[in-house]
């Protein structure tokens, strides 16, 4: 018995709700009609146009940060917050002390305080979660939401990439069995632009104007191919020879900036989040910040044992840029066209660990979203006294993705397609629709 998989838009049943189709019915069991309702409701569609996804790598403990609690004591092993809290521009939002450039601004932004998953003891596999959206597969590559957005989206311009990623390179960052075509351009350094656009010393613009020439006719005596693989390798070229000139790489040239903005934004992650706006305003649809490569505590936001006594510095450094970040955006009347996302592979529990410092959480932690044209509150969901337990309005990170395409226009119940299997976008998540209120 074959089992036919209709590509009409819209539809959205996939291989694990027709297992639980084909089992209720042959149990007499009763559907629940909320599964399928999303097919003929409303989509929800924001209007930004551009993404910036910063990456806060180690897991950024929430109750120290976005979902303060009771002040607690490492010392005495009293669970509870590390830091004391401050008001925000939003009654009843409070945000952790060294927050305290973003906190004016919060209305302006919403911690989404109850995010979940079930990984909490493996940074890969929970770095994989909150880039794809989904548990690693022994079977699929899943894209990564930079991609998802590259490949529904595609170029604002054709003078910039969709998608561009500062900081290091792995496959949870990439496309998947999206292909090549829809893969990320990547630097690690902001006092250069990408290497790989960079021509060798010795490349003088006649050699390189020979070598495309060569290329030319290898092209046009090849045979042609339908081969996806190789058509998604030929276009990543094609692309790479237009980024390569100086046109595009002056937006690399942070010098400028006004002294005054560079500095306001602070050191190489401050510098980052400065060219993300720049690339913005060069036309790049999705670009990923990777914070702290310096790791200024010494371990980064897993903040084990002695890695949370210098953890406020890192809380600085992402309160300074990302404030910055939000106002120079404002101010140049991007900051409804730009959704900003922070996210991390999990959260941090209230208990202190013997050395001090925190374990991990993956039942309830914190991300943000700010501007983006969204009906933001400050803070959505609610979690216990201790930020351990969510109280109200979980949101899964399939919820999480689906919020995040829908604020960019992209329908999230729809399948894309691994060859002939059909994959839903967001894996069946649905957004947060009082944000779009």
């Amino acid at each position: 018995m074959k089992l036919h998989m209709d590509r009409t838009p819209g539809l959205t049943v996939n291989r694990r709700e027709c297992l639980a189709a084909s089992a209720a019915v042959a149990c007499g069991i009763a559907l629940p009609k909320a599964g399928f309702a999303d097919s003929s409701s409303e989509v929800l569609r924001g209007k930004a146009e551009h993404v910036i996804s910063i990456w806060l790598g180690g897991g950024m403990g929430q109750i120290d940060t976005f979902d303060p609690k009771r002040k607690g004591d490492p010392k005495k092993k009293v669970a509870g917050s590390y830091y004391e809290s401050i008001e925000t521009a939003v009654p009843g939002v409070r945000l952790c002390e060294h927050l305290k450039t973003l906190a004016p601004l919060m209305d302006r932004a919403t911690a989404v305080r109850t995010v979940n998953h079930e990984m909490i003891d493996e940074h890969a596999a929970a770095t994989n979660r909150m880039h794809t959206g989904r548990p690693i597969s022994g079977t699929v590559t899943y894209p990564s939401l930079g991609s998802l957005v590259a490949h529904e989206r595609g170029v604002v311009n054709e003078g910039a990439p969709p998608y561009v990623l500062i900081g290091y390179p792995n496959v949870t960052r990439g496309p998947g069995f999206l292909g090549a075509r829809d893969g990320f351009l990547y630097l690690t350094d902001t006092s250069q632009g990408p290497a790989g656009l960079s021509r060798v010393d010795g490349i003088t613009p006649a050699r390189q104007s020979r070598r495309e020439s060569f290329l030319s006719a290898l092209r046009r005596n090849a045979e042609p191919t339908t081969d996806s693989r190789l058509l998604d390798y030929e276009a990543a070229i094609e692309q790479s020879l237009k980024l390569s000139g100086p046109e595009f790489n002056r937006v690399f040239q942070l010098d400028k900036e006004p002294s005054d903005l560079r500095t306001r934004y602070g050191g190489e992650f401050g510098q980052r989040c400065l060219l993300s706006r720049r690339l913005v305003e060069r036309g790049v649809r999705f670009i990923e910040v990777s914070h702290n490569l310096n790791f200024l505590n010494g371990a980064g936001w897993d903040v084990h044992n002695e890695g949370i006594l210098d953890q406020h510095k890192l809380i600085q450094e992402l309160d300074t840029a990302v404030a910055t970040l939000i106002s120079d955006l404002e101010e140049k009347g991007l900051l409804d066209k730009t959704l900003i996302v922070i996210t991390t592979e999990f959260g941090r529990p209230p208990e202190f660990d013997s050395g001090g410092g925190r374990g991990h959480q993956g039942t309830a932690f914190t991300c943000v979203l700010a501007g983006g044209g969204l009906s933001h509150r400050g803070a959505w969901g609610e979690t216990d006294e201790l930020s351990k337990k969510i109280v109200s309005n979980p949101v899964s990170v399939p919820d999480f993705f689906a919020t995040v395409c829908a604020t960019v226009g992209i329908d999230y119940r729809k399948n894309l397609y691994d060859g002939d299997r059909p994959v839903p976008i967001t894996d069946m998540g649905r957004p947060i629709a009082e944000l779009f209120v």
